[in-house]
């Protein structure tokens, strides 16, 4: 009678199996879609210190010209400089965006591989109930005198 006890215990199993692969698949998607988030941030990042590069860019302008300094010689190069000194952070913003982003689709990648894994280790489970109730059918017939006449 343990055979009816396997057979229910195997489609348990891979139903489990099943379940956990979609748990897997979803927080891949969750991975995913913090990735986009770190991107659109990124952007939105650049695009502030863009907006308050150019107005203190503007309050040096005007700071020098009112002062009576022409925007030429050390001015300039000061200001050349600093345009200089922004693009460099924006890559190192870009940078470091980029590297959490691939952490993040590493991360989703990592799930769905542990999702497939837990799906094929319930199909291992349930064969390995399906044997047993197919050992438990055969000791039965053999007992019954059913096999082996």
């Amino acid at each position: 009678m343990s055979f009816v006890f396997d057979i229910a215990a195997a489609g348990q199993q891979s139903a489990l199996g099943k379940y956990n692969q979609q748990v897997a698949n979803r927080n891949a998607l969750v991975k995913e879609q913090e990735a986009e988030a770190i991107k659109k941030q990124t952007e939105f990042d650049i695009a502030k210190f863009d907006q308050r590069f150019e107005q203190l860019t503007g309050t040096t302008k005007v700071a020098t010209l009112k002062s009576g300094v022409e925007l030429s010689g050390s001015a300039l190069n000061i200001l050349r400089y600093n345009a200089e000194q922004a693009e460099v952070q924006k890559d190192v913003m870009e940078y470091n965006s980029q590297v959490s982003q691939s952490r993040k689709m590493e991360e989703a990648n990592f799930a769905r591989i542990q999702g497939v894994i837990a799906r094929r280790e319930g199909k291992i489970a349930a064969l390995g109930s399906y044997a047993r109730a197919g050992q438990s059918l055969l000791n039965i017939g053999t007992a019954t005198g059913i096999i082996g006449k």
